[in-house]
């Protein structure tokens, strides 16, 4: 070993810890211990993270209510999720969900109002029928007689007029018994009405509980309440209820109102939030939606919306039964719910709520133990200045390296320097890398192998992108760089580069204004912490001993990225199931595995090079994700499970007209339209169903309007749809009858107006679509599209639903043409009628193709007609 130079100026202390540095450096610790470091963090995720995110209150029995006063009742809601679930699917127009269900639901608001304190508080209930018409999601929803069961409860002392609103609802998906979706919320919102009711504590402000009869069709039972009902003007703030059942994820707040998350800070018990999970879901990311839209556009509510995670992969089919509503979740929804309703009924800001109106908010909760929230403005001065702060101290920390080891300035910045571009290099290698498997499985048809066995992520993703993140690092330091560095300084060097990288994507997130980046914040944090501690106590220079107080100080980090990684995971395996077929799946699961372990794994995961042979660790990590592959190409990895991990695939059996101008039909015939609902496509129907001339739909859709198929909510991927012919006519109930009551042209001979009466199962659309020099300038409808014809373009959809009153819908068309001659075509007009309830007979046909979808799938299907008029 080499003498040590002193410096003169250093003094005798810092000729000793030039001594330590000099004996330590370069003595890496034995390669055995480097496979036990990596399995550590592993260990961590399963001992901590993984118990935490399904930790869950013991659900509370009616035998302890008394025991235990003003306590949610789990029970009790889990007696309403079963008889609620056995009445089957409850879709808009059909007796089941406008008689059966709101008579219960009547009944249970009785029961609420006999055990209620009259002395203290009031009850109101009544049924809502609700029509109107408005733009959303690119089309037209046009309703009539939608019912809405509303109770509105406020203590007699009360004189206060603004309400709290809470709503979830009770109608389903075809085919669905909806018992996540959203019986659980349903029977959360009944037991939370009747502890309130029966409890001696008052409140300040009413409570408005809205259970809406129309979310699925979508979302026409709220708009009818926030845009028509007497007490919708009072709705000061609101709780929306949704999802799939199961520990509740608050995903969305606001907007604009942090105060209603001090309220959640300080009432909830266990809380579960992100705002990741706002920004992802406003983004478009997620193919869902709930009914805090309507409230927070129509009606212009700030509120807090909360959804159920699990049970995604049952969500919307058959199988989302009361089997799979957990007690304990139950119990943790409704103390949430409970404590949350208690709190904002009595908040003083419920007076005058745009009195604090301050902004977005920063909120999320720590691995489910405590909430932390704080304005937008406060998160931007945090992100600055921790992360100007990191650069500040990794330039201090370089400035003590360059003191004690006596090398020049340049040194170093070089050194940092090509650390730095091996960062981002690994960063964009941890990116890369799972991407790269997921190109190969789409290539190979392996898309979606994870789906039913999700620990598959682990070696296809995870394990690719640890090997990106450290590659580069590792490479570069068994090539043994510049000795005048020691082997610990560049490993530490590793580190501050990371911590760069990342108060770089802090600042330039924060600048997009990402309130996401508060993820990079707590990374670094933590970092900043063990540098400082690192500093002070001289660990700094001393070997590797600055690399205990480094990887302590990553636990938490760790803890947390992991866990909210694993909740996205959670999510969205369950939903790429129905991302379409021209989005490959696995990029979307990549991708979030990836970014889970960069912000989990960047400073830890680089201090394998700690031990010696780090080569060997890397080689490991190949060896599991080799191994694991080899595993997802067998029978383990095939995507769907009957009943727990299904395919979907929504069917109709559709018999098609073609009218032309002069009334003549040129043509009909019939076939099954199939919408592929993930990117495998019809590959797995083919083991047992006949598919001989099934055709994709995009080869139609030039030379017929809307492709010539009653697309229902799904027009958008219609080209991608498949339509297998058949010779037999599909066999419908009653008929969907278009009939032009009245052509009138207008005064100025310009324009003209033609009258419509359409009649026929509860669910209906049209599509328009005006020929050359026609233009579309009114209608009985909601006029957003008429008058944005830059934005939407032809053909127009409008979807009509009725519920309770089935009477004719008649509208009229206003249009001008620019040679007034209103004698030849004007536009096409379809026509599709959807006879989607669940007692609606299938033909015998229809009954046998169905029973031929393999045992895995599970198939949204119902009888449709459309018929293509040009007027």
């Amino acid at each position: 070993m080499g003498t040590p130079r002193t410096d003169k100026r250093s003094g005798s202390g810092n000729l000793i810890i030039e001594l330590e540095e000099n004996e330590l450096a370069g003595k890496q610790l034995p390669w055995y211990y480097g496979p036990t470091y990596l399995l550590f963090w592993v260990g961590l995720f399963f001992a901590v993270v993984l118990p935490l995110f399904q930790a869950l209150p013991v659900g509370l029995k009616v035998a302890e209510e008394s025991s235990r006063p003003g306590r949610f009742v789990a029970e009790r809601a889990q007696a309403i999720v079963l008889p609620i679930s056995q009445m089957g699917p409850r879709v808009v127009g059909d007796h089941v969900n406008e008689v059966t269900i709101v008579e219960y639901m009547l009944g249970q608001i009785a029961k609420v109002r006999a055990a209620m304190r009259d002395d203290l508080f009031d009850l109101e209930w009544e049924v809502q029928r609700a029509s109107g018409s408005y733009l959303h999601n690119g089309m037209v929803n046009h309703y009539q007689g939608v019912q809405n069961v509303i109770a509105k409860l406020s203590t007699r002392r009360s004189n206060s007029s603004s309400y709290l609103l809470v709503n979830s609802h009770y109608d389903t998906k075809p085919g669905s018994p909806g018992a996540g979706d959203d019986a659980y919320m349903v029977a959360v919102m009944l037991e939370v009405l009747r502890q309130i009711a029966i409890s001696d504590s008052l409140f300040l402000h009413p409570i408005v509980f809205l259970f809406n009869g129309g979310e699925e069709q979508p979302m026409l039972g709220s708009h009818g309440f926030i845009t028509q009902h007497r007490w919708s003007a009072n709705c000061k703030a609101l709780i929306n209820l949704d999802g799939s059942g199961g520990r509740e994820l608050l995903f969305q707040g606001g907007p604009n109102h942090p105060w209603l998350m001090e309220h959640y800070k300080k009432s909830v018990p266990h809380p579960f939030a992100t705002t990741t999970g706002e920004e992802l879901f406003q983004a478009g990311l997620i193919p869902s939606d709930t009914d805090f839209r309507i409230f927070r556009d129509f009606g212009v509510v700030p509120g807090l919306d909360l959804a159920g995670i699990y049970n995604g992969f049952v969500y919307h089919t058959a199988f989302d039964r009361y089997t799979v509503i957990s007690g304990d979740a139950l119990q943790s929804t409704g103390d949430n719910v409970l404590a949350l309703v208690q709190s904002i009924s009595n908040a003083h800001e419920m007076y005058d709520t745009e009195a604090y109106s301050e902004g977005h908010s920063v909120f999320f909760d720590f691995i489910g133990l405590f909430f932390v929230y704080y304005k937008e403005s406060t998160g931007v001065a945090l992100n600055v200045s921790f992360s100007i702060g990191a650069m500040a101290l990794v330039c201090l920390s370089l400035w003590r390296m360059r003191k004690v080891s006596g090398q020049p300035v340049g040194t170093f910045a070089s050194a940092f320097g090509v650390q730095f571009l091996l960062a981002l290099a690994g960063v964009l290698l941890a990116l890369a890398l799972p991407l790269l498997m997921c190109v190969f499985y789409d290539a190979g048809d392996r898309t979606l192998t994870y789906f039913s066995n999700s620990w598959l992520v682990i070696g296809l993703f995870i394990c690719p992108s640890v090997i990106g993140l450290i590659l580069p690092q590792t490479l570069h330091l068994t090539l043994r760089p510049s000795s005048k560095i020691s082997h610990a300084y560049h490993l530490q060097i590793v580190g501050h580069a990371y911590c760069v990288l990342l108060a770089v994507l802090c600042l330039v997130t924060t600048a997009l204004s990402i309130r996401s980046a508060y993820l990079f914040l707590i990374s670094i944090v933590f970092y900043v912490g063990a540098l400082i501690i690192n500093l002070l106590t001289r660990l700094h220079c001393r070997g590797y001993y600055w690399s205990v107080v480094l990887g302590a100080s990553q636990l938490m980090p760790f803890l947390y990225h992991a866990y909210l990684f694993h909740t996205f995971i959670v999510i969205l395996i369950p939903m790429v199931g129905r991302f379409g077929v021209t989005t490959n799946p696995d990029t979307i699961i990549a991708v979030l595995c990836a970014c889970g372990t960069i912000l989990s794994m960047s400073f830890a995961a680089p201090l394998i090079n700690m031990f010696r042979r780090p080569k060997s660790m890397l080689a490991g990590l190949a060896l599991a994700m080799f191994v694991f592959c080899m595993i997802s190409v067998s029978d383990v990895g095939f995507p769907y499970r009957p009943k727990t991990n299904v395919m979907r695939v929504d069917m109709m059996q559709v018999h098609r007209r073609f009218f032309e101008h002069d009334g003549s039909l040129s043509g009909e015939n019939s076939g099954y339209y199939l919408h592929m609902l993930d990117r495998n496509k019809d590959g797995p129907l083919r083991d047992t169903m006949d598919l001989t001339g099934l055709i994709r739909l995009g080869e139609d859709c030039d030379s017929e309007l809307m492709c010539g198929i009653p697309c229902y909510r799904w027009c958008s991927a219609r080209k991608e749809a498949r339509w297998l012919p058949r010779e037999q006519r599909v066999e419908l109930p009653y008929p969907t009858v278009l009939e032009l009551r009245n052509k009138t042209v207008l005064s100025r001979g310009d324009q003209a107006r033609l009258e419509f009466r359409l009649s026929g199962p509860p669910n209906m659309g049209l599509f328009f679509k005006p020929r050359s020099g026609v233009k579309l300038l009114r209608w009985s409808f909601a006029q957003g599209m008429l008058d944005n014809p830059s934005t939407f373009r032809p053909p127009l959809q409008v979807q009509i639903t009725y519920g309770i009153d089935s009477t004719p819908i008649d509208f009229d068309v206003e249009l001008s043409k620019d040679n007034r001659n209103f004698d030849e075509p004007l536009f096409e007009l379809g026509v599709s009628g959807h006879y989607v309830g669940p007692r609606v007979e299938r033909d015998a046909l229809s009954e046998q193709f169905l029973a031929t979808l393999p045992h895995y799938t599970f198939s949204m299907q119902w009888p449709s007609s459309y018929a293509r008029y040009v007027y």
